[in-house]
């Protein structure tokens, strides 16, 4: 590795040095939102990090391309290439980086520079130079067959039509008038009882009888799905399959679910939650409502505990001291929609423009 990227130090400041604008990213070490925790005006020239770069967070060891310049915080390094690449041979080298991630998390942070410089790795070749036109085609060809299958599910699921109703647009209209209020978690959210398993004793839990479902760890990637087994009855949580909500402390990461699922051994770090009137949608505006406070008033050092998530307040659209769930639930389904408007529309242009690609 070390003969096409360099691995360096990043100057870091916390975020309380950050300034409106949006013309840098301030990096972290977190897996979520590509490692950006927020965009920022400019701080300071020695800080910049420049674009064409990969960040590198210590915390789960994710690499992420940095399309524009980025200020950094603590614990994140920097992937300076010293070769030329295009857009296709980025998405190819970061699915490199990132297979490096466990053994990146298997040695000891301060051997991390090392351990990158010295990984080998296997590339396409030609004439013994790396084939940097096979990596064009083959992310290409890739793309194309994901569009094909996107533009399929969205048809299927009948997600195409993203016409907002009278009533969404009424809600998205009236949101700066809508009153709000601050609830604990524990007044709106019920912590349900847990059954927690041991990684290493899965193989004695195992029953081919039993239907496949979710194992559950505190991974900030896939929803947090470690893997899919088939248990025996006793360990398995929301037998019922009812909307549920997960918190985990160490990282904050929250999770939305609607089947039975597995959940690792993580000492009662995970809190399930549930109640009568939570659906899918009003608990996406539950989870962003949550997510907000959490992710800035805790962190690995100061974790959101139970006891402390229980108090947390979380601000929800309310009227006399109620929350307003058929609100919440409008509001969501609008804001779905204009989102699958934007992936609608990117799919149409991206078809068009691969459709050369599907035929070869």
């Amino acid at each position: 590795m070390g003969e096409l990227f360099e691995i360096q130090n990043t100057l870091s400041f916390n975020k309380d040095k950050l300034v409106d604008g949006n013309d840098f990213d301030y990096v972290t070490r977190t897996s979520q939102n590509q490692g950006i925790l927020q965009e920022t005006g400019f701080v300071n020239e020695e800080n910049i990090n420049p674009a064409g770069t990969w960040s590198l967070g210590l915390l789960q060891m994710d690499f992420f391309y940095r399309e524009k310049p980025w200020y950094a915080g603590q614990f994140v390094r920097k992937i300076v290439p010293k070769i030329e690449l295009n857009k296709n041979s980025i998405l190819f080298f970061t699915v490199i980086f990132n297979k490096q991630k466990q053994n990146l998390l298997s040695g000891l942070v301060r051997d991390v520079d090392k351990a990158f410089l010295t990984a080998k790795i296997h590339l396409p070749t030609q004439n013994g130079k790396i084939d940097f036109a096979f990596m064009e085609n083959f992310i290409a060809e890739l793309e194309a067959e994901r569009i094909a299958e996107l533009e399929a599910y969205l048809s299927a699921t009948g997600l195409q039509d993203y016409t907002l109703t009278k009533e969404e647009e009424k809600a998205l209209q009236g949101f700066e008038g809508v009153e709000f209020e601050e609830f604990r978690i524990e007044d709106v959210l019920d912590w349900q009882p847990q059954k927690e398993i041991d990684p290493l004793k899965l193989d004695n839990l195992k029953d081919v009888n039993q239907k496949l479902y979710p194992f559950y760890g505190q991974a900030t990637i896939n929803n947090g799905i470690i893997s899919y087994n088939q248990l025996v009855d006793e360990v398995l949580n929301n037998k019922e399959g009812k909307s549920t909500i997960l918190i985990h402390s160490n990282n904050q990461n929250t999770v939305y679910l609607e089947t039975p699922f597995y959940l690792k051994d993580g000492h009662g770090a995970t809190s399930v939650l549930q109640s009568e009137k939570l659906n899918k949608l009003n608990a996406l505006y539950f989870m962003s409502s949550i997510k907000k406070v959490i992710l800035s008033k805790y962190s690995y050092n100061a974790k959101a505990t139970k006891i402390e998530l229980k108090n947390t307040l979380i601000s929800l659209p309310s009227s006399q001291g109620v929350p307003l769930y058929a609100y919440m639930e409008v509001f969501i389904k609008a804001v779905q929609k204009l989102v699958i408007k934007e992936v609608v529309e990117y799919a149409d242009r991206k078809i068009e423009a691969t459709r050369e690609v599907v035929k070869k």
